[in-house]
């Protein structure tokens, strides 16, 4: 019985608290509107890559570690509250450890081994994803400005003629990708401004078109600061960078329109870098380069900033 007469227990208060953060918590957990099927996934959308699930399993990986970390934490520390807590009718100070070279050990040894697993499967990951021995079946150099991107279609396509290697709107790109430049790529182009949209869709931005089952190279040149580049369900990205060039390659998997856009705070307009990528059939594809032909779009736009001699000496040093 409470001092004040009442049966009430002055438990009761903290256990309804209890019970509504865990409601409100249940609340949070379904309202987000994902279903089942999504939940798997811990908040990345679909793959649409086959590049793509390696990304999804090592996201995956790190969650559960994360996760079992933090079981073997918030236990210790709930154990410790409830198992060690002051007694009620006891008030004399418990027995003082200074050290504990075990316990000092394992928490000094256990996440070296935690971070070294980590850093072994994003390696081995990693190098696989930047992988660039396989020669690709097309090859596309996406430039970044502000505040939009324009889109290289290295190809022999009907109607342009010329050759890539040696288009002197394409010297920013690094001899070592134009080796694998087909021949006769008379190329053709597209491009966007902010307020260019997606005709199908509406979606702001120009549209950068791939053909499904197909090696895609991308070569990222840029004509001023740093941008990134960043189809959302590729589930990775990379800088676009003026002076430096990267590139990565993926194989589309699934057909439909995607979103993408630039992941690098690059300016007053950032917000607005937005682009669609849309996965088609090979025959589909080779009409839409066909049509761009049609449209006077041959050739190729300017890729951006040369790259520098520092970058220059770096890549011939590595080689």
């Amino acid at each position: 019985m409470s001092p004040n007469g009442s049966d009430r227990s002055p438990r009761r208060p903290m256990r309804r608290k209890l019970l509504q953060a865990l409601t409100a918590g249940l609340v949070l957990a379904t309202a987000t509107g994902c279903t089942y099927k999504d939940f798997p996934r811990l908040g990345m959308p679909t793959p649409t890559t086959e590049e793509a699930p390696r990304i999804l399993s090592l996201w995956q990986g790190s969650w559960a570690a994360a996760i079992a970390v933090g079981c073997l934490v918030w236990g210790l520390i709930l154990w410790s509250a409830f198992f060690h807590r002051r007694s009620r009718t006891k008030v004399e100070v418990p027995p003082q450890t200074r050290y504990n070279m075990p316990i000092e050990a394992l928490y000094t040894v256990v996440p070296l081994i935690i971070v070294s697993v980590l850093f072994y499967f994003t390696a081995r990951d990693e190098s696989k994803l930047l992988d660039l021995s396989k020669k690709p079946d097309v090859t596309i150099n996406v430039v970044g400005y502000q505040w939009s991107w324009a889109f290289n279609y290295i190809e022999p396509v009907a109607g342009s003629s010329g050759n890539a290697a040696a288009d002197p709107n394409l010297n920013a790109i690094p001899d070592r990708f134009k080796k694998d430049f087909p021949a006769n790529a008379g190329g053709v182009y597209d491009f966007g401004t902010p307020g260019t949209r997606n005709p199908q869709t509406g979606n702001p931005g120009p549209t950068l078109w791939l053909p499904k089952g197909k090696t895609v190279r991308f070569i990222l040149t840029s004509r001023d600061v740093i941008h990134s580049f960043w189809v959302i369900p590729f589930l990775e990205k990379m800088d676009v960078i003026p002076g430096h060039t990267n590139s990565f390659q993926v194989t589309p998997s699934m057909e439909g329109t995607y979103r993408g856009k630039c992941a690098e705070l690059c300016g007053q307009d950032h917000s607005r870098m937005l682009f669609n990528v849309k996965i088609v059939s090979p025959e589909r594809y080779e009409q839409h380069l066909k049509d761009l032909a049609k449209k006077g779009q041959t050739g190729y736009v300017p890729a951006g900033i040369a790259q520098t001699s520092h970058e220059k000496n770096r890549e011939t040093n590595n080689l």
